[in-house]
């Protein structure tokens, strides 16, 4: 049975994105063009791989079978047309990283611009989530996240600050509203604003000094997504809510310009910062190799 590669990555991005026009912005092909070449494949196969609908498209279980295989099939033969690359003046083609928002908020902005800058030729694209993703059934090249997330068999460089804090903080007006904490634990009695993971589990709140280790799990009146919904937390505390622990840098500038007080900074956490990672057992596609190459320089300098 013959089919064409360039249907098979149609039926990949439709899959991935759950929708045709999702696709298409992704991909640069029409929605009718991907619709053509699904259609194609489950002809040639005898098979409904998607379930469609007039809102969503979402994988069959044949579907599904056939991502969790194809998509590193589909990467490795990627991978292998990518060493033409190296027989080029610069690197061209297209880097997909998956990143947290965090990320793409913190350590992102000081380096895409320059880094398309320097490679002309290079298309990226970044998707932000806080979920753990399959790097290579997901269709990316590699990602940023911290050490206690990276698997084993991942090659993993360092990105961004090499160390971070945690940080608690609050309006000066809600701080003389409600009190200024001493210890961590006079957190239960205040007004938090509050964080959960797309995995049901609430955004820790840990604080370290001198070796002492303390867990709270305050209440609040806000409870926000992580990621998306960040920023909304970080304006609810600008404007007297309550407290919001977050990172420091992502509070940096509130705090900076006194619309926010540091809450507790001596109990403030420190951990080490992310790394970009990538598997390690397949050929480096030439875009990445730059991405990786670039970030060392950065990071050396």
């Amino acid at each position: 049975m013959s089919i064409d590669l360039s249907d098979l990555g149609a039926f990949m991005a439709v899959a991935r994105a759950r929708g045709f026009r999702d696709a298409a912005r992704v991909s640069g092909a029409s929605p009718s063009a991907l619709s053509d070449a699904v259609r194609r494949v489950e002809a040639q196969l005898g098979v409904r791989l998607l379930h469609r609908t007039t809102r969503s498209v979402a994988p069959t279980e044949a579907g599904a079978r056939l991502m969790e295989r194809l998509g590193p099939a589909l990467g490795e033969v990627e991978a292998a047309l990518d060493v033409v690359n190296g027989f080029r003046d610069r690197p061209a083609g297209t880097l997909r990283l998956n990143v947290p928002v965090s990320a793409a908020r913190l350590v992102l902005p000081s380096l895409v611009p320059d880094f398309l800058a320097a490679y002309p030729d290079i298309r990226l694209e970044i998707t932000a989530e806080d979920t753990f993703v399959d790097l290579l059934a997901a269709g990316c090249d590699a990602g940023i996240r911290y050490d206690e997330r990276l698997e084993q068999d991942m090659i993993a460089v360092p990105i961004g600050p090499r160390t971070q804090r945690f940080a608690t903080a609050a309006a000066p007006a809600y701080l003389d509203r409600r009190g200024r904490p001493a210890h961590p634990r006079d957190l239960l009695a205040h007004a938090c604003l509050l964080a959960r993971f797309s995995s049901g589990a609430m955004m820790a709140w840990e604080f370290e000094r001198d070796g002492e280790v303390v867990r709270v799990e305050p209440t609040g009146p806000l409870l926000v997504s992580v990621g998306a919904a960040t920023e909304l937390a970080v304006e609810a505390a600008v404007a007297g809510t309550g407290i919001i622990a977050l990172f420091e840098d992502w509070l940096r500038p509130h705090l900076d310009s006194g619309a926010l007080e540091p809450v507790l900074e001596a109990w403030w956490p420190r951990f080490s910062g992310p790394f970009l990672y990538y598997p390690g057992r397949r050929l480096v596609p030439a875009p990445l190799r730059a991405f990786v190459d670039f970030v060392r320089t950065r990071q050396e300098g």
